[in-house]
């Protein structure tokens, strides 16, 4: 997939839900993954002609694993002219060596955004922009089915109002395949996550239960996609309450 698609992609997101205001100063959260990388080119391409004025500030929180190489992702920002902050933090040794936490997404992904809030707020940005695509909504939607018993996933815009901050996610319609195309397109180089539990997941599980269901159902997850869009949760209902 070439950057124009992926750029399509965004700017109908960010038009539909309103993601972007003039004068915004947004932090793009880089992991370092496929899906971080692929938004962090999206939004400096969508920078250029945009109608609204905005600026993109990269940060990456370093959650303390050792064998953690970040220098691709600093030649990336400096080709790109796009500043880069790295938060170191002792994430890593809290959840796995102190806590010996035996389910650590939760509370990682808990002290990972809590570092990236207040880095963002020091940075002097208001929104902070996440690489959630089309099939974490899903997968978040079913993670909450199977687990919690409700209908429920994370909302196209956020307002943390304790933080005064607000979370968009531009890549919203991407499909991951789509963000693997455009990964393997333009050679970006990814950093492979040094998270020992990475691909073991509950998220790994429905992520798989997934593809399986796809195929065996072709259309099913555009099918959920829509039911979210479609199904009056908090945050969801904004533009097709303007149909």
């Amino acid at each position: 997939m070439k950057l124009q698609q992926v750029m399509s992609y965004v700017r109908k997101a960010v038009d539909d839900y309103r993601m972007i205001e003039e004068n915004d100063r947004i932090a793009v959260g880089i992991s370092g993954g496929k899906d971080s990388l692929t938004l962090l080119h999206a939004l400096h391409g969508l920078k250029r002609f945009y109608p609204c004025r905005f600026d993109i500030h990269a940060v990456t929180v370093d959650l303390g694993f050792d064998n953690l190489n970040l220098d691709k992702i600093k030649e990336l920002c400096a080709s790109l002219d796009i500043p880069y902050t790295i938060i170191k933090t002792d994430i890593a040794s809290v959840i796995f060596e102190d806590r010996r936490e035996s389910n650590p997404c939760s509370l990682c992904a808990k002290m990972r955004k809590g570092a990236l809030n207040q880095a963002m707020r020091e940075a002097g940005c208001n929104k902070v922009a996440y690489a959630h695509h089309k099939d974490d909504v899903v997968e978040t939607m079913l993670l909450s089915l199977i687990y919690e018993g409700r209908f429920h996933t994370f909302s196209p815009v956020t307002y943390l109002d304790r933080m005064d901050i607000t979370v968009i996610r531009p890549l919203m319609y991407m499909d991951e395949a789509d963000v693997i195309g455009f990964v393997k397109h333009y050679k970006v180089a990814v950093v492979k996550s040094p998270c020992p539990v990475d691909g073991y997941t509950k998220r790994e599980y429905v992520k798989n239960l997934l593809r399986t269901l796809n195929a065996e159902n072709p259309g099913v997850r555009e099918r959920m996609f829509t039911a979210i869009q479609r199904g009056k949760m908090e945050g969801w209902q904004d533009y097709f309450g303007k149909q």
